[in-house]
């Protein structure tokens, strides 16, 4: 988290009307920070703006021709920094979607609906509560 106490998003998502609502959203309902990203090379070309969190779209192969999916530029971010948390968002309502995503490292996975936010906030405030119980048991174990 970064010094004022708002968490920085990056949101990563081809669809631009999608894309709008969710940052709206997000400013609308939280104390966030919100950077917008198209494809996911503006997103990577952006990491070392420290993101806190991460929502990516599964597909990224609306916009650019050629562009890398949600896939490549989440193994790309994990290549960056591995503990940067990326919750994956598609239209897709696939388990074998989500169980890649998984694979790939992704935190979460969310499909997009009415209730996207929703999810997103619950689970954007795991990642800090878990964040936190790790600082708690490293310091611990760091003791013994």
């Amino acid at each position: 988290m970064n010094d004022n106490n708002k968490v920085k998003i990056f949101l990563v998502d081809d669809d631009a009307l999608f894309l709008k609502s969710l940052e709206l959203e997000f400013l609308d309902n939280a104390d966030f920070i919100v950077e917008t990203y198209s494809t996911g090379e503006l997103c990577i070309a952006n990491l070392s703006h420290n993101p806190d969190v991460i929502i990516l779209d599964y597909q990224l192969d609306g916009i650019v021709e050629n562009a890398m999916n949600g896939l490549e530029t989440l193994d790309k971010i994990k290549t960056f920094n591995p503990k940067t948390p990326v919750i994956m968002l598609s239209s897709q309502d696939k388990i074998e979607v989500a169980i890649n995503c998984m694979h790939h490292k992704a935190f979460d996975y969310v499909v997009k609906s009415e209730t996207a936010f929703v999810r997103l906030q619950k689970i954007i405030s795991s990642i800090f509560k878990y964040q936190k119980m790790e600082k708690q048991l490293n310091w611990y174990m760091d003791r013994m």
